[in-house]
């Protein structure tokens, strides 16, 4: 009986700043899972080349002939492209005849740019279970067929050979469930800590200037359907599954754009959540289609945290570029939901992003405080390819081509320094901290230091860039004994995560 074709998914998961770091754990991908499972499903091979770190020449070469895959895909954020783009070429040195892909992310946002690196063959534009799938049927039985929608194909001429894209599925139910065993599981960095990662759903409704959903969206001929569900009953038979696979897992990651997207899904969803699994969770929300009933929902299913996206404190800013039109008022309700019903709220927040000043980041400082958040995640803003706002800081002469890719601060704004603007992602949860206290005084001396505290803050002799050094070694320290904690002792994370649980409760 002839060998069934094999897959070979290479899956870059690190950062520039550690990647020579072999001490670490891998992240889970839906993606590849998703993948593997519609191609195993079919009768075929697949492996995964989870790469925790960037390889020598030799030692991947290796590593990749030991698959002895007929076909490798890899996947790839943008920020991973440099790896990828030099790991490619190490293959059409060593394994020419063995043909590359590549999807994702960045792939879906610049098709044009990924085929033309070296040592890719093929490009995945859009979802990629059943392109890939029909790939390798095609391949199985020897046709060599250049017509498959979703794939940009490069022929040995150079010659480009672009399909139209599929239309994307849009009954997610219809899908078999992720190759979770794709992956060592056990090993993974959310299941040291007992957690898995999991999602339900696909797409966003929602048009973020600074996100490539709406890219995304726009590329499938039926992108009206782009924000698709599992069905809740489907939903609650996975979470089932993995955990029968995984027993040791006590808490969930939903990792669904937005977790309350639809209202109808969520109310038949949570009961079903409540009655059969009710293991503690936290999920992304949104404040503008946030209810109070909701908030209950999430808390008699478990809820210990929700992530939710305040990225700028001021409402014309935030409606004018980010296209983010709530209001701060609406906000304060919601978070005092939060505080009432003891979610532990951590907001995601963006600084530096085009046409913003200090003044205006010390804003989005402010309504973090005045929200009385528990956590904050301050993100310096990355123009990713074919966004709404990186085409907002090109027009604004913002984007300097010489900047390297892997440089914290992408942008050059003549109103908002690069050091100043380091200084503010760096000191952001301690900013937070001064302005709580502020405004727990009486309003008017509340309003006279919140003022002075302005002046100094934004002032021409402050040190910031000295500041900006000094938080960010105090920051690294601090990460470095979180994860040594996490890795060396993960009992201990998890009693000192529980013991917070318990206090916010």
């Amino acid at each position: 009986m002839e060998n069934p074709l094999t897959l070979l998914l290479i899956y870059p998961d690190f950062l520039e700043e550690d990647k020579y770091n072999k001490n670490k754990s891998g992240n889970y991908s839906e993606g590849l899972a998703s993948i593997s499972a519609v191609v195993k499903q079919a009768g075929y091979n697949v492996s995964l080349e989870h790469q925790l770190y960037m390889p020598e020449r030799k030692e991947f070469i290796a590593k990749v002939k030991s698959f002895n895959a007929d076909l490798i895909g890899f996947s790839a954020r943008t920020t991973a492209m440099p790896f990828v783009e030099e790991m490619a070429g190490w293959l059409d040195d060593d394994l020419p005849d063995v043909p590359a892909l590549i999807g994702g992310y960045h792939a879906i946002l610049v098709p044009d740019e990924c085929i033309k690196l070296r040592g890719i063959d093929m490009v995945v534009v859009g979802e990629g279970e059943y392109p890939i799938l029909e790939l390798m049927d095609c391949m199985k039985s020897g046709e060599p067929r250049t017509d498959i929608q979703s794939i940009n194909f490069k022929l040995t001429d150079g010659k480009i050979i672009k399909n139209p894209v599929a239309p994307l599925i849009e009954d997610l139910d219809s899908l078999p469930f992720p190759d979770f065993e794709l992956f060592d599981y056990e090993n993974l960095d959310r299941s040291k800590n007992f957690t898995a990662m999991v999602m339900l759903s696909r797409g966003c409704l929602f048009s973020c200037t600074y996100c490539g959903n709406s890219q995304f969206r726009n590329i499938y001929p039926n992108k009206k359907k782009f924000t698709r569900f599992r069905s809740p009953a489907k939903a609650i038979e996975l979470l089932e599954l993995l955990l029968r696979k995984f027993p040791f897992i006590k808490y969930l990651e939903f990792r669904d754009a937005i977790f309350n997207t639809y209202e109808d899904w969520f109310y038949e969803f949570m009961p079903l959540y409540i009655e059969k699994i009710r293991l503690p969770f936290n999920c992304n929300l949104r404040f503008d289609i946030l209810t109070e009933e909701m908030v209950e929902m999430l808390k008699k299913g478990g809820c210990y945290m929700i992530d939710i996206g305040l990225e700028n404190g001021n409402e014309q800013f935030r409606t004018k570029y980010l296209h983010r039109s709530m209001k701060n008022d609406h906000m304060v309700d919601v978070a005092k939901w939060f505080k009432k019903h003891k979610i532990t709220t951590l907001t995601y927040n963006i600084v530096g992003l085009p046409h913003e000043t200090i003044e205006l980041s010390l804003e989005t400082v402010k309504l973090n405080a005045r929200l009385d958040v528990d956590k904050v995640i301050p993100n310096i803003f990355y123009p990713y390819p074919m966004t709404v706002l990186e085409k907002t800081a090109k027009e604004g002469g913002f984007i300097d081509e010489s900047v390297d890719p892997n440089d914290p601060v992408q942008l050059r704004m003549p109103q908002y320094p690069y050091y100043d603007i380091l200084y503010m992602a760096y000191n952001f949860t301690k900013l937070v901290r001064q302005y709580r206290k502020l405004y727990a005084l009486p309003e008017d001396k509340a309003q006279k230091a919140i003022a002075k505290l302005d002046r100094k803050i934004t002032s021409k002799t402050y040190p910031r860039k000295f500041l900006y050094k000094s938080a960010k070694l105090k920051e690294n320290m601090f990460i470095k004994a979180k994860k040594t904690l996490r890795r060396v002792s993960p009992k201990l994370f998890i009693f000192l995560k529980n013991r917070t649980m318990k206090e916010v409760k």
